[in-house]
């Protein structure tokens, strides 16, 4: 079944987008069906946006090609209409869905948008160091809290500018908990990685200076900036690191830092990185990847990791044992890069700035526009009144309204004339509030007033973007009509051709001209990048049976002189089961084995076992001609150890999977290079292999060099040209009668609404 999002790009394929209004009476039609009109301009608006461009786009055939398409388009939305598929309501929450994605670009100011991406960019390239005092403050505060924690920033402040030391200031008020220990110092940070408010004051403070108090989410902050310089760019890295945390035992901390030397003294002695890494890091998100980590820049580590990974200049290059809070850490240089090219991140940056505290201000540049574009006008004795009614119970999360009052018809507001009563505000408020830990009444009745201005300011302008904006009309249409045509394609088209199995095979036998094979040749060609290789293969193409080295089946298991299979054995024989079912080009060696201290049996034990296999493997439905056994008999040695684990090991089937297929064969020879050796064998047809066509096609054996390479090429018989069989072609067969059921509809809608062309009307978009 095809997704919607595919038949969105099928209409646009069959016609382009389409246009919204309906036809006015007064307007030109370029065409009617049935007694509907197309208009010109409709027309022409979706001729000129997919055609823009086309050095022949207003030549009679391309104008009268597009307009043919375009009306065997809206015949089938205007038939998926005429049934009342867009009454549904699976399809008005589709479309809504669609609707509130498309409007997302028109709900933002792009000019502001583009503004921040640049100031965000060229932020990037250079890194700030500050530090910082945070005075607490809820975003919802109350003016007079608000004030408090102003002034109060400022005295602070001003205590700065006279020359008490900033750090020792931190400690005393600042709020954040880190600051008792690193002094309100941030160490080193870049754009994006602090909230707007924040990164904006440093970047415009100059180093050496205090900000002016900043408000962020968090509270109020004062800045100073220390240092500014260019950005390093990010660094790639691996370590190997042994955990050692601070306030660890004395004994637990000096034997970490033993075992951290001792790995660097194995490094400088060239050990492999790697494998050091797997057997003794710590970190077990990277140990087994070699201690590699992800790119990173300034602010994203500990400040001394990052200080010492930057220090390193070679790749390669190892530091020596460095110890953070999370442990001793020895880092190699994997790569440097600086700052991509501000097209790379573009987008990337759009992401984030629309997710990040800056969208506020692109948030607030819309909502003003809005506001100027569509009269907001305010009716202050209704907005006095209105908030006349805030009392303590809005603090509690719990305040309501009598729904009798009769104020409640006054106009509040207007956007472009429409009127949002009290009772609009009230029922918003009633829903939108919650309990305040701070604030007044009046402030919180504030609050959710602006919320609801703001939602209605924003609501209105989506519900008017039709009007305003001619490409979101068209868009809208375009997703509308789409979604009407993959209901009814999918119907009359789509899913009819692959599940009417009579048709389709008519539709083949009246067609089979279409369907035969040019001439073919069942051949093998092996290329080999030397003699030695192309020999191995050629001696081992006959064999017909190649080990599957890839294949790693695990043992079954028996008990002493037991050949019953147990529940684990059975689950392991039921997934060869399936291997071996679905490819019939596999085959299984079963070996059985015994331990040497096994009694002797009737039977042998192991032959005993590998039969009892093979049945359970038969009943399964695995081909008996898929299965060989092999009695290896007793086993002398235990195994590893002399204990009765080590000894049940030897008491076991193990299992060989081979293959008859030539890629198992290409995959041995190319154990050392996977491109040693490439194999194909099959059907080819004339023009498919150059080094097949370059041979006389006569059944035979043939070598030859061509590129560096060494080629065998063997023909097994050469087919004469024939007609296909509807299993070898079934894909194009059903995308072919998928095109003639398309058309059968068409001209039965052509029937049922008859298209007339104003040729009048065409001719004007013509140009000679």
């Amino acid at each position: 079944m095809r997704s919607n999002h595919l038949l969105v790009a099928a209409a646009l394929l069959m016609a382009g987008c389409t246009a919204t209004k309906k036809n006015d009476s007064k307007e030109p039609a370029i065409a009617t069906l049935g007694s509907e009109p197309i208009s010109t301009s409709e027309f022409q608006y979706v001729y000129e946006k997919n055609n823009a461009g086309n050095e022949d786009a207003y030549t009679r055939e391309s104008v009268t090609d597009y307009l043919k398409l375009y009306t065997n388009f809206k015949l089938k939305v205007k038939e998926a209409e005429s049934r009342g598929l867009d009454t549904t309501m699976a399809f008005k929450r589709e479309l809504e869905g669609y609707k509130e994605q498309l409007a997302q670009p028109y709900l933002s100011e792009k000019s502001v948008t583009d503004q921040l991406v640049k100031q965000a960019y060229d932020r990037l390239g250079q890194e700030v160091n500050a530090s910082h005092i945070l005075l607490t403050l809820q975003p919802e505060a109350a003016p007079e809290d608000t004030l408090a924690a102003y002034n109060k920033a400022m005295e602070i402040r001003q205590r700065a500018l006279s020359g008490e030391d900033f750090g020792k200031l931190a400690q005393t008020y600042s709020q954040d908990p880190s600051a008792a220990d690193n002094k309100g110092n941030l160490g080193y940070f870049t754009s994006m990685q602090m909230v707007y408010p924040f990164e904006d004051a440093a970047y415009k403070t100059p180093a050496g200076q205090v900000s002016m108090p900043v408000r962020t989410r968090f509270g109020y902050h004062l800045i100073k900036v220390h240092d500014k310089r260019q950005a390093r760019g990010e660094v790639k890295v691996a370590h190997i690191m042994v955990r050692a945390t601070p306030g660890m035992p004395k004994a637990d901390s000096l034997a970490a830092k033993q075992r951290i030397d001792a790995i660097y003294k194995r490094l400088q002695r060239n050990e492999n990185w790697d494998k050091l890494a797997a057997e003794f890091s710590e970190d077990a998100n990277s140990a087994q990847n070699g201690g590699e980590l992800p790119w990173f820049g300034t602010g994203r580590m500990i400040p001394n990791f990052e200080d010492a990974a930057f220090a390193l200049n070679k790749e390669g290059e190892v530091a020596k044992p460095l110890l953070t809070p999370y442990g001793w850490h020895i880092i190699k240089l994997i790569d440097k890069r600086g700052l991509p090219p501000f097209e790379d991140m573009e987008q990337n940056l759009r992401n984030k700035i629309a997710k990040d505290s800056r969208s506020e201000l692109n948030r607030t540049a819309f909502l003003k526009r809005v506001k100027a574009e569509n009269n907001f006008t305010e009716v202050a004795a209704a907005k006095t009144a209105a908030f006349g009614k805030a009392n303590a119970e809005l603090l509690q999360g719990k305040w309501n309204y009598d729904t009798n009052d009769k104020t409640l018809s006054q106009t509040l507001f207007t956007i472009q004339g429409k009127p949002y009563t009290v009772a609009d505000f009230y029922a918003f408020a009633k829903e939108q509030q919650r309990p305040r830990a701070t604030g007044t009444p009046e402030y919180a009745m504030q609050t959710l007033y602006d919320a609801f201005v703001d939602k209605s300011l924003v609501d209105y302008e989506k519900a008017n973007l039709e009007n305003k904006y001619t490409d979101y009309r068209m868009l809208v249409k375009e997703y509308h009509d789409g979604i009407l045509l993959f209901q009814l394609m999918d119907e009359k088209v789509w899913s009819k051709a692959v599940e009417d199995s009579v048709g389709l095979k008519a539709y083949f036998e009246q067609n089979k001209e279409k369907y035969k094979w040019g001439p073919r040749a069942q051949a093998t060609v092996i290329s080999a990048a030397n003699k030695d290789l192309l020999n191995k293969a050629q001696q081992q193409l006959s064999v017909r049976r190649y080990p599957v080295k890839s294949a790693n089946l695990p043992d079954v298991l028996f008990e002493q002189n037991k050949a019953e299979l147990t529940k684990d054995a059975t689950l392991k024989l039921n997934e060869f089961a399936e291997i071996l079912k679905n490819n019939p080009t596999l085959s299984l060696d079963v070996n059985g084995h015994a331990d040497a201290r096994e009694a002797a049996a009737k039977d042998n034990i192991a032959n005993l076992r590998t039969q009892r296999i093979v049945k359970y493997l038969t009943d399964e439905g695995v081909p008996a001609s898929q299965l060989k056994t092999n009695a290896l008999g007793k086993t002398k040695q235990a195994g590893p150890d002399n204990t009765e684990t080590g000894r049940r090991r030897n008491r076991r089937a193990s299992f060989t999977l081979y293959s008859s297929d030539v890629s198992a064969l290409a995959d041995n020879l190319n154990a050392s290079n996977p491109l040693d050796v490439q194999i194909t064998e099959k059907k080819f047809q004339k023009g498919e292999n150059k080094v097949l066509d370059s041979v006389k096609w006569e059944k035979g054996t043939y070598t030859l060099q061509q590129n560096g390479r060494e080629y065998l090429i063997i023909i097994d018989e050469v087919l004469e040209p024939a007609y296909k069989e509807l299993n070898e072609t079934r894909g194009l067969v059903i995308s072919d009668y998928q095109n003639y059921l398309e058309q059968q509809w068409v001209n039965q809608l052509r029937e049922k609404y008859p298209v007339n062309v104003n040729q009048a009307e065409l001719d004007k978009l013509v140009k000679k």
